[in-house]
């Protein structure tokens, strides 16, 4: 039994009944993607409109084998390798409102005004919502669900004049992407237990300081 470390940790049964949407497979995405593979997530839909670039692989974790193939499709492939038992939906588009969503989505877009958008169509729908947030060495971690946390997150949605200059994700590294995916998966985790969650949280890697809100 692979999942043997797990057990106790990640409740097997309540995540088997779990589809899980990654919006966005870039830097955070795709390490959420892989992360979810490998606790044994049985299907995973992957929401993405970009190809992979030569600067993705030392910042996202693609291979060179991946250049110039659609992101949710080369992320597919690893999961595939993972585990080929999980059911893996490809979307290389933008997120559109008319799509079918898992009831865990994992935000991993790098803009506020595309998180607004997609927050907007979609928090009536999923039952566990997190959004990684990630600029170099900081990064912010906001989770809402049914019963919280949804005024709190909407809070968070100020407009794209406000924020910093620059993507979500226009200076990162692999090991701050990995920190913020296992953060995000974490959050799913404790939700299948009813664990209580953070709404907020921000690391700060280099000044070693953490903040929840």
């Amino acid at each position: 039994d692979r999942f043997q470390r797990q057990s106790g940790l990640i409740p097997a049964e309540r995540l088997s009944e779990i589809t899980a949407t990654v919006i966005g497979v870039g830097a955070i995405g795709r390490q959420v993607a892989l992360q979810l593979a490998a606790i044994g997530t049985p299907r995973i839909q992957l929401v993405d409109f970009d190809t992979v670039e030569l600067t993705n692989i030392t910042t996202q974790g693609y291979r060179t084998q991946d250049l110039g193939a659609a992101k949710v499709e080369a992320t597919a492939q690893s999961i595939r390798e993972l585990d080929d038992s999980i059911l893996v939906e490809t979307i290389p588009d933008r997120f559109r409102p008319s799509l079918d969503l898992g009831e865990a989505v994992f935000c991993c877009v790098d803009s506020i005004s595309a998180r607004a958008a997609i927050w907007r169509s979609v928090n009536k729908k999923c039952d566990f919502w997190t959004d990684g947030r990630m600029l170099g060495e900081t990064m912010r971690l906001l989770t809402a669900t049914k019963g919280s946390g949804v005024d709190r997150y909407a809070e968070t949605l100020f407009p794209q004049s406000e924020a910093q200059t620059g993507s979500c994700t226009s200076r990162s590294t692999i090991y701050a992407a990995n920190i913020t995916a296992g953060l995000m998966v974490h959050q799913l985790t404790r939700w299948l237990r009813d664990i209580s969650m953070e709404a907020d949280m921000t690391l700060n890697l280099l000044s070693g300081e953490m903040a929840v809100n």
